[in-house]
């Protein structure tokens, strides 16, 4: 089906930037929806941002104004720029994508998780 790869993650101190990127491959695919999810300790998996079609995004409360989705349609890639971090955005981040892919039978639709990047922000 679909694989997507994370990369980006690390360690920043509070209000520096960080990019994360989310590579998707495949063998015939058409990307629909792309996102990034974040996992704190102890909490449950939350959406940060989505886009659909390459133009619609949405952020969650807590990112708005701070992060930007992006994404690159010719190397089926989405970006998350994370500006003016704070302690509370550390969490595993996540990047999803949804669409269909041409497989034996046709096409089908699919939904991917990538593996997930650390980022954390402590001073």
């Amino acid at each position: 089906q679909v694989q997507l790869v994370e990369s980006g993650g690390g360690l920043v101190q509070p209000g520096e930037s960080l990019t994360l990127s989310c590579a998707a491959s495949g063998t015939i695919f058409r990307l629909g929806a792309m996102g990034w999810y974040r996992q704190a300790p102890g909490k449950s998996r939350e959406l940060v941002a989505s886009i659909i079609s390459g133009n619609n995004a949405v952020y969650s409360g807590a990112v708005e104004g701070r992060f930007t989705i992006s994404i690159d349609s010719a190397k089926n890639t989405v970006y998350l720029q994370m500006n003016s971090l704070k302690p509370e955005d550390t969490a595993v981040y996540y990047c999803n994508a949804e669409g269909d892919y041409y497989g034996e039978y046709g096409w089908d639709d699919f939904g991917s998780w990538g593996q997930g990047t650390q980022v954390t922000v402590s001073s």
